[in-house]
């Protein structure tokens, strides 16, 4: 399979076609945190060479997109910070004072339903690593959501993140993705992207009724929501796990 990876700032109209694309690969609830928002929004004018597609010219078809941001990031697990909302924060924030990154962050790997079971999960996070490298920056960071925790809601991220198969191996199929290629397992982010809606809002999310004030476990969600009936709100954080790649030795 011939794949090229395009940057957003090389060929935009690109991006025609998986406008949508978030939709398709996102449960509804993920697509209404208010922070993540208001700079995602912003990604493909201000960070345009950080995003990418795998791209198929025989076809002419885009199979997957790759979207990572430059932060600065000491070296040190203490310095990773507290989740994708803040990534993002501080990231928009060294852009705009000039200031220079020290490495590259993850923020999405999206592959349609269509062009799933490719094994393009890999590709984008070589590329991703690539494209850190080509930057004359050592690490690609990632604060990953892994993809079976949705089964285990109710389980602490500090407990998911260590669980392993009887090989030894991570018991997430994400995060297993990132360890087969040499990344290690950093520290767990219980509160790392803020999801508040009105308590009908996160009915329509959902599909489910909340009669009463209480957590809930609900489709998809990889931790449970806070429903107050009183207050008319709906509270979730998600949590993810920080994953640490070497992109040059």
């Amino acid at each position: 399979m011939d794949l090229q990876v395009v940057r957003r700032s090389e060929r935009p109209e690109l991006w025609d076609d998986i406008r949508d694309l978030s939709d398709e690969v996102w449960p509804e609830y993920n697509l209404h945190g208010e922070f993540i928002n208001y700079y995602w929004a912003q990604l493909y004018d201000v960070f345009p060479e950080w995003q990418f597609v795998l791209y198929e010219p025989a076809e002419q078809l885009v199979l997957a997109e790759g979207q990572t941001i430059p932060v600065a990031w000491d070296g040190t697990d203490a310095d990773l910070g507290p989740g994708i909302d803040a990534t993002l924060a501080a990231a928009f924030e060294l852009q705009a004072a000039g200031g220079q990154p020290t490495a590259v962050s993850a923020l999405a790997a999206k592959i349609p339903p269509r062009h799933q079971g490719r094994r393009l999960s890999g590709v984008l996070l070589k590329a991703m690593a690539d494209l850190a490298r080509d930057a004359g920056l050592d690490h690609l960071i990632a604060p990953v959501r892994p993809s079976r925790k949705d089964r285990y809601p109710t389980i602490p991220i500090e407990r998911y993140a260590h669980w392993t198969r009887p090989d030894g191996e991570p018991f997430d199929p994400w995060v297993r993705v990132h360890t087969r290629m040499g990344a290690r397992i950093g520290p767990v982010v219980p509160h790392s992207l803020h999801i508040t809606g009105s308590a009908g809002e996160w009915e329509s999310w959902t599909g489910m009724q909340f009669p009463e004030t209480g957590d809930y476990v609900f489709p998809a969600g990889l931790a449970t929501v806070h429903i107050d009936r009183e207050a008319d709100t709906g509270e979730y954080w998600e949590p993810n796990i920080w994953i640490i790649h070497q992109a040059r030795a």
